[in-house]
């Protein structure tokens, strides 16, 4: 994606109640309850919902007794399936398939090391404030608009998901070509109702809000012309199956492993952190205006085994300069990623939705 080329791009975001999202923030939510009673608590937990089913399995070491069932279900009622109608709800069945970390891996942990393999990117441009893509920027916006408008719109059910496609004009974002929002909603509501809400209240606002607007006949609002019944009875949800949505929506590469439900000694997500919070400080300080970081490590590995810039031509300064100065906003060695960021505290539920990235309210967020 060049400067001076035209072409579109397109990013989706989902919703709260959507069934991957319901399995995110189950895992998210267990995590955030070890973290509050043991910060060195370990856990890797997964969830899978299916129709009228849900099963937590995984791993968790800690000093506390975890409730496993009782977090599931409150946080299944938080997010709005309470109806046993809906063939999903805080009544379903729920099995618990948990045990401790690992010993094997618990072996390199405990020496300060990582707790996976693998390889992670972070990115940061500057088509937003946030020094987010635009794409998945405005998506993520729609899809919590789209949550938020359902406590006026009661015929709204939860679950729900949101695209967006740019159109890009010598290189930049020129104008929104197309919206596209899939929202269950109550059989006696007329979808032509749907759509005006909708248009009316979430899309003009969010576009708005990002000097951009569309036609009505540009947004497609359930395009197979019904949806009624939401989440897991539906499509089935797994933790970690959205890491797309949860990182730059397609626009810049992602590691290998997902976030949810995993403690920050697991570099797939404090790693990704780590590499958003460089690239976004290489660009905030002007020394490029685009930037990719790359970081690998092994079980055990204190530091990375690979820790790359790319700049992808817009580097202002040279790239020693650049890797002098990520080396001293943040030490990516394992322990350094999790002191430097404060990741030993209950703050996971809350990237479970709408994107890990570009939100100020996040440590890896901060401009330094």
């Amino acid at each position: 994606m060049s400067k001076g080329k035209n072409y579109t791009f397109t990013s989706e975001s989902v919703c709260a109640g959507h069934p991957d999202k319901i399995c995110d923030s189950i895992s998210d939510s267990i995590l955030d309850i070890v973290l509050k009673h043991d910060p060195h608590g370990k856990v890797a937990v997964e969830c899978l919902a299916g129709f009228n089913h849900l099963i937590i399995a995984g791993e968790v070491t800690t000093k506390n007794k975890i409730n496993f069932e009782r977090i599931a279900r409150q946080r299944i009622r938080d997010l709005g399936y309470t109806d046993p109608k809906l063939n999903f709800s805080d009544k379903s069945k729920i099995l618990v398939h948990v045990h401790e970390q690992s010993p094997e891996i618990a072996r390199g942990v405990a020496r300060k090391g990582a707790g996976d393999q693998g390889m992670m990117f972070g990115f940061a441009c500057r088509e937003t404030e946030d020094l987010m893509p635009l794409p998945i920027t405005i998506a993520h916006k729609l899809a919590k608009n789209l949550d938020k408008v359902k406590q006026t719109f009661k015929y709204l059910r939860p679950d729900g998901k949101t695209q967006v496609t740019i159109e890009y004009k010598n290189g930049l974002p020129y104008k929104v070509k197309q919206v596209i929002i899939a929202v269950p909603h109550e059989e006696k509501i007329e979808l032509e109702q749907v759509k005006k809400d909708l248009f009316e209240k979430v899309v003009k606002p969010v576009l708005g809000e990002f000097g951009f607007s569309v036609q009505p006949k540009n947004v497609i609002v359930n395009g197979t012309g019904v949806w009624h019944m939401p989440g897991p009875a539906s499509d089935a949800g797994l933790t970690g199956r959205k890491i797309i949505v949860d990182t730059y929506g397609g626009y810049a590469r992602v590691g290998g492993g997902a976030f949810s439900g995993k403690d920050p000694t697991k570099v797939d997500r404090s790693g990704a952190y780590a590499a958003r919070f460089l690239a976004k400080n290489i660009v905030a300080q002007k020394l490029a205006d685009k930037a990719e970081v790359r970081l690998a490590y092994f079980i055990g590995a204190k530091k990375p085994v690979m820790q790359e810039v790319e700049t992808f031509g817009t580097e202002k300064v040279s790239h020693k300069v650049i890797s002098d100065f990520m080396k001293k906003i943040l030490d990516t060695s394992v322990e350094g990623i999790i002191d430097g960021l404060n990741l030993r505290r209950p703050i996971y539920l809350q990237t479970s939705t709408y994107g890990h990235f570009g939100r100020p309210e996040f440590s890896w967020e901060k401009i330094i």
